[in-house]
């Protein structure tokens, strides 16, 4: 898997990781170095030779592993660049369902987090473990023609290290998907916090949220203390392998400078070699713990990129209105039914409003008619035609969709109303305004259409954004548009234009509104009344008041209730 996403930088790292095994081979010709201005100074001979050939060794290997390692990093950051691209184009294309069930907050902790560690083995992680290795079979083979029994006593030592790092790097890959999925609980604690900012202010939450997010924290320092834990044992059990062998060695080996074995120049080489073994042991069981962290990344990524996918958005379709159909369609989240066998004929043209008590089914006739959700059984059609036959991107292209909470992004007012038609002029954009009665908010603006609106629209009041949200989906010029309670924060004087306006429109586009208040949809050509995830009745406002019970309570009671707010 890590592999795979180290391939498209294959010649980077290929091209970095040889000039980091030049300059590590360099190094092995330190001791030899070494060992002959040692053997020139018991000779009496010229020492600048000597120290000429170590001086060059040492400098011409530090500027090449220099090169190397600037070039494996840079190629990290591109490694780590192309993920978080990669897994965001994924995130923003996965299906609506699919997001409902995971947390936003663990999903930004994959591409932020989770890339991170990449870096780590994309760059030195993955060419120090080869090159390490390599460094150390070739000091191995040379400490051997030196000598083969000090080298036996050496190899006796690593032999024992590398077991216990065997045991050891199992636990280590445990830890750091532990740890990096904590870190993802503790993204979606505090996601959920921020979401509701002013929600948590207001009930007084702080201290709640404070410490909801303060245990997710205490379990991600849990985990990430075990995966420390491990990576000091690992650090250490490489560090002393050292230890222990240079104590082997200078032990064994001055037996043998004592007994006329070896002379002291080869023992004093040996030594520098052992001691040069730190560095590419380090190497492998760095690179070792990288591998660990980087494979615990790649699969909490993975278990994104397996999830199904929509195809890539488009843009507005023009044409005639739409006529919409449901047949028999049924539908639920998880084991909760919500839809139970839903028949309906919309002709093109004119409004079309649902009413009924919450959780009746309102909004997921909306969901199904974007596709957010897929029905179970039956059919959803437009224009005659199965919404699951349609071209997702033609389909939603067609459409245009007021949510019912009218959400505004960061941004500057223009880029919000633009957001769904993104080629309208400014001419287009003041139209759709003056239809929504936003040309006043504009011009009262102190860089009107540029002005930035804060995140979620918090520059703007409740009843602004819904506007706004509607002046995005009339610019759409939709053949079929849908709005979820679109006038609930208006006052009367702008619920009354806004009406207008939709009555207006209903004359050329096919309009579905849900509301909670009836006087707005009294006019509609027919009004649809679900209960329970199904449809009771359909009719005209006068009609249903006839024939139908629930209806009529509905009208009593909000009827009475206006009234009463002088509405």
């Amino acid at each position: 898997m890590l592999f795979g996403v180290v391939r498209p930088h294959r010649r980077a790292v290929v091209g970095g990781g040889l000039l980091a095994l030049v300059g590590g081979l360099a190094g092995l010709l330190e001791p030899l170095a070494a060992k002959a201005v040692v053997d020139a100074l018991g000779r009496g001979g010229s020492l600048w030779g000597p120290i000429g050939v170590l001086t060059l060794v040492v400098l011409g290997g530090a500027v090449i592993a220099t090169t190397g390692a600037y070039l494996l990093e840079r190629t990290a950051e591109s490694v780590v660049r192309a993920a978080r691209e990669r897994l965001i184009g994924r995130l923003l294309r996965l299906r609506v369902g699919e997001v409902d069930r995971l947390k936003p907050g663990d999903l930004m902790s994959r591409v932020t987090s989770d890339t991170t560690l990449l870096r780590a083995v994309a760059g030195q992680g993955l060419v120090d473990g080869v090159n390490g290795a390599v460094v150390l079979l070739g000091a191995i083979v040379l400490m051997g023609f030196m000598d083969p029994v000090l080298l036996g006593a050496t190899v006796a030592v690593l032999v024992v290290v590398a077991a216990s790092m065997a045991l050891v790097l199992p636990r280590l890959a445990r830890a750091n998907e532990r740890a990096q999925a904590a870190v993802g609980d503790m993204g979606s604690v505090l996601e959920r916090a921020l979401g509701a900012f002013r929600t948590v202010k207001a009930s007084g939450a702080e201290a709640r949220e404070t410490a909801a997010a303060g245990e997710a924290a205490g379990r991600a320092w849990k985990h990430g203390v075990e995966r420390a834990r491990w990576e000091a044992v690992s650090g250490m059990s490489a560090w002393l392998s050292v230890q222990i062998a240079f104590l082997v060695v200078l032990g064994v080996g001055g037996a043998r400078v004592a007994a006329g074995d070896m002379p002291v120049s080869s023992l004093i080489a040996f030594l520098l070699y052992l001691f040069y073994l730190t560095f590419p042991i380090a190497q492998v069981a760095e690179a070792a713990t990288a591998w660990q962290a980087g494979l615990a990344a790649v699969r909490r990524m993975r278990e994104v990129e397996v999830l199904p996918l929509e195809s890539p958005e488009g843009g507005v379709v023009a044409g005639a209105a739409a006529s919409v159909s449901l047949r028999d369609v049924r539908f639920g989240y998880g084991d909760a039914p919500v839809l139970r066998g839903v028949s309906l004929e919309v002709p093109s043209g004119g409004m079309t409003a649902f009413v009924g008590p919450s959780g009746a089914g309102k909004s997921t006739v909306f969901g199904l008619l974007e596709r957010f959700y897929e029905a179970e059984d039956g059919v959803v059609a437009v224009d005659g035609v199965d919404v699951r036959r349609w071209p997702l991107a033609e389909l939603r292209g067609a459409i245009g969709y007021v949510e019912q909470d009218a959400p505004i992004l960061a941004g500057s007012l223009r880029d919000n109303l633009r957001y769904a038609a993104p080629e309208a002029d400014d001419e287009e954009i003041m139209a759709v305004l003056a239809r929504t009665r936003l040309d006043g908010l504009v011009e009262a603006l102190p860089d009107g259409l540029d002005t930035r609106v804060g995140h979620r629209g918090t520059t703007l009041s409740g009843g602004q954004r819904q506007r706004v949200a509607i002046a995005r989906a009339l610019l759409r010029r939709p053949r079929l548009l849908l709005l979820d309670e679109a006038t609930s924060q208006l006052d009367a004087a702008n619920e009354a234009a806004l009406k207008e306006v939709v009555d207006d429109l209903a004359r050329t586009t096919t309009v579905l509104v849900i509301a909670h208040r009836l006087s707005t949809v009294t006019g509609a050509d027919r009004i649809v009344v679900l209960e329970a995830g199904e449809v009771r009745a359909v009719g005209s406002h006068e009609e249903l008041l006839e024939v139908d019970e629930l209806y009529r309570d509905l009208a009593a009671v909000q009827f009475a209730a206006d009234r009463n707010a002088g509405v």
